[in-house]
């Protein structure tokens, strides 16, 4: 059974700084691209940021110089470091595996992330 759980989420002020991680379990982790999506409230779900099993990185240009993400295979962990938060990145941040070749995705169930003051 495969299980993306996300943490650390909360409530932070504008301009400051939070953690996620996503911990994955019943997959190989070392072979998916893992992902960080997040979505507003009454707005679409959109791509923050992916890093491919050669942690080949990329993000969306919102966040670009603020945000970074990172895995750890042999924790089987992805991460999402977050810094200059802005209350427009307040939103439920998901988790994502994937492997495309193969049309495999799975999500987590997310984290809340509140930028405000």
């Amino acid at each position: 059974q495969v299980q993306l759980v996300e943490s650390g989420g909360g409530l932070v002020q504008p301009g400051g700084s939070l953690t996620l991680s996503c911990a994955a379990s019943g997959i190989i982790f070392s072979i998916y691209t893992m992902g960080w999506y997040r979505q507003a409230a009454g707005k679409q779900r959109e791509l923050v940021a992916t890093i491919t099993r050669d942690s080949t990185t990329n993000c969306a240009d919102s966040v670009k110089g603020r945000f970074t993400i990172s895995r750890d295979n042999a924790k089987n962990t992805v991460y999402l470091q977050m810094n200059s938060l802005k209350a427009e990145d307040t939103a439920v941040y998901y988790c994502n595996a994937e492997r495309r070749t193969v049309h495999l995705s799975y999500w987590g169930k997310g984290t809340l992330v509140t930028v405000s003051s």
